[in-house]
């Protein structure tokens, strides 16, 4: 009877040992597409966003952690059940000493269940972070290249029109301004050349008045149609470049 029940204890033993060892190195495997699925990632994230390939080949890293998940939950439970087993044994045994010996191996084992499935759902809770994350990203970089590829060159044509129609109105604005210039130039020389006229007239007077004087007021008229003739030039250069700098 002994004999019988300390080889069901080995068994059990034996059976938390190999699923054990299992899980380790399930969650080896799992931890370590949790940590490629990251540099992935990271790896993506440096790319021109003008790449529209779908970030860490997501459909196939995707299945493949649903399936480890799976696994490694499936395994759990059996090893939970192992350690239930084991429970019912030691509360059964009827050695205190042997009782005690048995309690001990057994907390053991469930330490050990207890941080694999901590580090499991740690290990899950980090790729489901990653993930969701991930699919932030690209549908975020979707919208971008959508609104790129659609509206972008429409907003491209409105902001070309847009100068355009802003250097047409400048252009009309220097217009309007070299035209007022224009028409002030010539309000002033004609009201220059009534004045002039009127000296002119004057001088007329006087010199027919003072023969004497006739000479002098030659010069003087003279000198006057040179200034007039070097104002009447600077004023059309000045208003030729105003007109060149309007239609540039």
């Amino acid at each position: 009877m002994a004999a019988g029940t300390s080889n069901y204890w080995e068994d059990l033993r034996k059976q938390a040992r190999q699923l054990e060892n299992e899980l380790d190195l399930k969650l080896v495997s799992f931890s370590k597409l949790c940590t490629s699925y990251s540099h992935s990632s990271a790896r993506d994230g440096r790319r021109d966003s003008s790449d529209t390939t779908p970030l860490l080949n997501g459909s196939s890293q995707d299945r493949m952690f649903e399936t480890m998940a799976i696994e490694i939950e499936q395994l759990l439970a059996r090893l939970t059940g192992v350690n239930d087993k084991m429970a019912e044994y030691t509360n059964s045994a009827g050695v205190p000493s042997l009782n005690a010996a048995l309690m001990h191996t057994l907390q053991r084992h469930r330490d050990i269940l207890q941080d694999y499935t901590h580090e499991f759902h740690k290990t899950k809770a980090n790729f489901m972070a990653i993930r969701e994350r991930e699919n932030l990203l690209g549908s975020v970089r979707k919208d971008i290249e959508s609104y790129k590829s659609g509206s972008g060159v429409n907003n491209r044509r409105t902001e070309l029109f847009l100068k355009e129609h802003d250097h047409l109105r400048n252009s009309d604005r220097l217009i309007e301004e070299t035209i007022s210039i224009a028409m002030a130039t010539k309000e002033n020389m004609t009201s220059q050349r009534g004045m002039l006229k009127s000296i002119q007239s004057k001088m007329n007077t006087l010199a027919n008045r003072f023969p004497a004087v006739n000479s002098l007021i030659q010069r003087i008229n003279l000198r006057k149609r040179r200034d007039s003739l070097i104002l009447g030039g600077v004023i059309g250069v000045c208003t030729i470049l105003l007109l060149l700098y309007a239609f540039h």
